[in-house]
């Protein structure tokens, strides 16, 4: 079996995981981590269950992932950690509660990296997940600081109108971009958007005002003389969305010039769109360079686009953000 066909059901398993637990989640299970981003049992379980899986085709691959053990072993999180361990055993059920563990930790990998790497968000839009709105399990391969593969299982987003909510978007290096139902396995093409004329386009932009500067996206829509509202929605759906041509801008300007973006936020996301024949750059115009370690260090904000105006794009971006200094 190839690396992406073990990506896309390992993800796919996430994706169910996880929504049994959304089905039944309460408060209690609501952990705050240091940088008080909410991270819930989910996250935990849909990381083993990945890592357990990638593990069990792929020994010798090593991942990257954003959570770590650390909290699920201490005694205070004693019914956490059990709703962890009963939730993997629940797709696993030969995993035990140090395996489990282990398992999370496996993807603790440093900052030196190795050549080649899966980097992996269980829950990328936690609040998106907690809020039932949109969230995405993202995980993507790279190899020399190059994506070659990217899947996004995105249980609530709809991109067919004649199917339910639930898809797996994946893409290959050179491979195109594809795009499944979670309970088919009957694969179609994913194409962006052929609209040529800025002002017409749709503009998508993070939930969060913390994620993402809403009011320099505001200047940047007047100057491209758009009229419609930004679609606002968490997590790497947006990227599916303009891979799927349901939108075609996205923009992630960061509020201040300290945050780093984090390569499993946008690795998996940015593939989907290239191959989908979009273009992805950060504000200067320069790829983004995911050989830097586990931040986007190299560049400032994400630019992505369905690729037939991407330089106006990126000229009202300039102009925006000149206008604030």
């Amino acid at each position: 079996m190839s690396r992406l066909k073990i990506a896309i059901e390992a993800v796919h398993r996430a994706c169910g995981l996880v929504q049994d637990i959304q089905r039944v989640l309460v408060s209690q299970e609501t952990i705050a981590k240091s940088d008080r981003s909410p991270v819930t049992v989910a996250d935990f379980a849909a990381q083993a269950v990945i890592s357990l899986a990638l593990n069990q085709a792929l020994p010798e691959d090593q991942v990257l992932g954003e959570e770590n053990a650390d909290f699920l072993r201490t005694e205070t999180a004693q019914a956490q950690r059990s709703r962890v361990i009963d939730a993997v055993k629940s797709i696993t059920p030969k995993a035990t509660g140090g395996m489990v563990l282990d398992a999370i930790d496996r993807c603790s990998l440093s900052d030196d990296l190795p050549e080649a790497y899966w980097t992996l968000d269980p829950i990328d839009g936690t609040k998106g997940f907690l809020r039932r709105g949109q969230y995405a399990i993202a995980l993507a391969w790279i190899e020399r600081g190059q994506v070659l593969l990217g899947v996004l299982g995105c249980p609530e987003l709809s991109l067919d109108p004649h199917q339910g909510p639930g898809v797996i978007c994946s893409a290959r290096h050179g491979g195109g971009a594809r795009l499944r139902s979670l309970s088919s396995q009957q694969q179609s093409s994913m194409a962006v958007s052929r609209l040529d004329e800025p002002a017409q386009a749709a503009f998508l932009e993070s939930v969060e005002a913390a994620h993402s500067a809403h009011g320099t996206h505001a200047r940047i829509a007047a100057g491209l003389g758009m009229k419609a509202p930004p679609v606002r929605m968490d997590s790497q759906c947006k990227y599916a969305a303009l891979a799927h041509g349901q939108g075609q801008i996205y923009l992630r300007l960061p509020r201040d010039g300290t945050y780093q973006e984090k390569v499993w936020d946008h690795a998996a996301g940015a593939l989907l769109v290239e191959e989908a024949g979009g273009k992805v750059s950060d504000s200067n115009g320069h790829p983004l360079d995911f050989g830097a370690g586990a931040t986007l260090k190299n560049n400032t904000g994400i630019v992505a686009t369905n690729g037939h105006f991407h330089d106006q794009v990126l000229e009202a971006v300039r102009e925006a953000l000149q206008a604030t200094d």
